[in-house]
């Protein structure tokens, strides 16, 4: 693997884990959102994650077999999760079903801090993964003078 395929790969896993940290970020400013532009509580998030291959087919072409296999994280979409409403008996609250209760999203705030930091701990990683390939090209051009 080359430099630059290295920093790419690390750079979509950089764009891919801030996706994910602003949709983090979403999900618990609307913890007790219980209407939206849309109509109705807001939705838990989740973030699609797919491989995507680093190289064009021509460049795939003239590889080694095993730089073939490279890919790099591209985020495929930001999907509304399936998790039913919290259903809690509030009748003075203006959102109030006839019954007097109000539909808040099921979104769990430990789950989403420990989704967070991992998601911190990912980008870390792409960060120091980067600051090591710059140091190896650096070593490198050191080796050639």
């Amino acid at each position: 693997m080359d430099f630059m395929s290295a920093l790419d790969i690390s750079a979509s896993g950089l764009k891919a884990q801030r996706t994910y940290m602003n949709v983090i970020s979403m999900n618990l400013a609307n913890v007790k959102t219980t209407r939206t532009a849309e109509g109705g509580p807001y939705h838990r998030k989740s973030v699609a994650f797919a491989a995507t291959p680093v190289f064009n087919p021509f460049d795939k072409a003239m590889q080694n077999a095993e730089d073939r296999e490279l890919a790099g994280v591209t985020v495929r979409g930001i999907v509304n999760d399936k998790r039913p409403m919290k259903r809690v008996f509030e009748p003075g609250h203006p959102d109030a079903d006839k019954d007097g209760y109000v539909s808040y999203p099921d979104i769990n705030v430990v789950e989403e801090m420990a989704n967070m930091i991992t998601t911190m701990r990912s980008y870390e990683a792409n960060v120091q993964a980067i600051q090591d390939t710059k140091a190896m090209f650096n070593k490198a051009i050191q080796i050639a003078r």
